[in-house]
């Protein structure tokens, strides 16, 4: 993706169960009268049947004597093979279904380690958000990145070019990338020269401008992390791309958590990096960039940044509804992160499903 998109960027499928087996009735009559015919029935009718669904042991093959006696009689031979393979379908369903339920179960409830734990939950809004849901979800991607239980000492967060985290023994100052002009347009020429194929040049700008003893600038802080992230002009080394896609994050929720707390409701003026870090922080979750694979976290930051007007983020959002990827499926859900993309202008080929009336908002 060109760097000025990034910058413009601010089923279950249910079987049908089986129809129940018809019940048949057997009527003899003339012109006067008529009666209901009963089919016999043996001691061993029922030890026959189970038989019948009943894989051979060798038990069974050493004592031919105990085998039941076949029947001859036509209702007893015309009933027990359609009852038992209904029964072996129904109980092998059940307990695929039932495994099926249980490993989904597993997944869903798994804990993530770089979540914490006490992220506050979102209510679900019925209609479109209004200023209070953002303001939470704005909340809410600040306790993300500032008390993610793996940063500071040791963690993924706090390794690689000097810079602290959230719970890191050094204070970092006031991201700078926030009314800085000049600053706003050496990112520009940072962007030019990547554009038009300087990618050296280019990326020593950033990691200039990245520097957390030096402009400590958020944004390029994000554009540096991806260029180390996909070795745009420098070695690849995703781990070290964690590390200032965290500081980006941790730089840019600081300035937001302060405007929260002084009432403004839209967020401050770093959201729109707050923004792109927390979704490229999921991409590196999703794809085990720098980091262990973490669906659940994926799903986390995907959709934390999806409720603050990342396009990209909403459908990846759904697809994780939609796939079952991180917690269960949900495709009512990925119904409306697919329209809430396709509202604002990112609308994916083959999704007329999720405009039917049933993924309304009710």
């Amino acid at each position: 993706m060109p760097l000025r998109d990034i910058l413009h960027k601010k089923d279950t499928l249910t079987s049908p169960s089986s129809p129940p087996v018809p019940e048949i009735k057997f009527i003899r009559s003339d012109t006067v009268s008529h009666e209901f015919i009963t089919p016999p029935t043996y001691p061993d009718d029922s030890a026959a049947a189970a038989a019948a669904v009943r894989p051979p042991s060798s038990s069974s093959s050493q004592s031919p004597s105990r085998s039941p006696r076949r029947s001859l009689n036509p209702f007893h031979r015309s009933r027990s093979p359609s009852e038992s393979s209904h029964s072996t379908h129904g109980e092998r369903e059940r307990r695929l279904s039932h495994l099926l339920r249980r490993d989904r179960a597993a997944s869903a409830a798994s804990p993530s380690a770089n979540i914490p734990a006490d992220l506050p939950q979102v209510p679900a809004a019925g209609g479109r958000a209004d200023q209070e849901t953002e303001a939470q979800w704005e909340k809410r991607a600040t306790v993300l990145v500032q008390r993610n239980p793996n940063w500071g000492a040791g963690g993924w967060g706090g390794g690689g070019g000097g810079l602290a985290t959230p719970g890191g023994g050094r204070s970092r100052s006031r991201s700078s990338s926030i009314g800085d002009a000049e600053k706003d347009l050496d990112i520009q020429e940072a962007i030019r020269l990547h554009e038009v194929g300087e990618l050296e040049k280019s990326t020593d700008m950033f990691r200039r401008l990245a520097d957390p003893d030096g402009a400590n600038n958020a944004l390029s802080q994000v554009l540096y992390g991806l260029a180390l992230r996909h070795g745009w002009g420098c070695p690849q080394d995703s781990a070290k791309a964690v590390t200032y896609l965290s500081a980006a994050a941790a730089n840019s929720a600081s300035i937001e958590s302060q405007a929260l707390q002084a009432g403004m409701k839209k967020g401050g003026a770093a959201k729109g990096e707050l923004v792109l870090a927390i979704f490229e922080l999921g991409n590196c979750f999703r794809n085990g960039w720098g980091v262990a694979k973490d669906a659940v976290a994926a799903r986390q930051y995907f959709e934390t940044a999806a409720n603050l007007g990342d396009t990209d983020a909403m459908n990846e959002t759904a697809w994780c509804y939609l796939e079952g990827f991180g917690g269960k499926k949900d495709k009512f859900m990925a119904a409306k992160y697919y329209r809430m993309a396709e509202e604002k202008g990112s609308k994916l080929v083959g999704n007329s499903w999720i405009w039917k009336e049933k993924y309304n908002p009710k």
